[in-house]
Parts: structure tokens; C-alpha cells; sequence
């Protein structure tokens, strides 16, 4: 199962769900989605999610 600390890390830097969505290019919705875990990021929205929350893929993203 695939975890994820988005939630965690945008906090951290102060962006709402819709910075970080116009951010890496998709809908606030997806950004919840992900943040609840009802979706997987394809490899390239991981990787653009983790450069604007300046963080890298495995502070982030957490393989359980």
C-alpha cells in the first residue's frame, strides 16, 4: 500500500490544496484524492508534487 505525507509537507510550507494543485498542473480534487490515499500519483506528478513541496520521494512517499 502506498502512503503518502503531502498533507504534512504543504502544511509546512503554507500552501492550500489549490496552490499545490495549480502548482503541478491538476484539480484540487486530485490533490485530495491523494491526500486521503484514494489515488496513486503517476511517477511524474510524484515527482513534480515532491520538487514544489521540496522534498524528496521517499520523505514524501512511504511503501507499506
Amino acid at each position: 500500500m502506498l502512503k503518502n505525507r503531502i498533507s504534512e509537507h504543504r502544511e509546512r510550507l503554507g500552501l492550500t490544496q489549490q496552490a499545490l494543485a495549480d502548482a503541478v498542473g491538476v484539480r484540487r480534487e486530485t490533490i485530495v484524492n491523494l491526500e486521503r490515499g484514494r489515488y496513486n500519483p503517476s511517477l511524474k506528478l510524484a515527482l513534480k508534487i515532491c520538487a514544489v513541496l521540496e522534498a524528496t520521494v521517499e520523505d514524501v512517499f512511504l511503501l507499506e
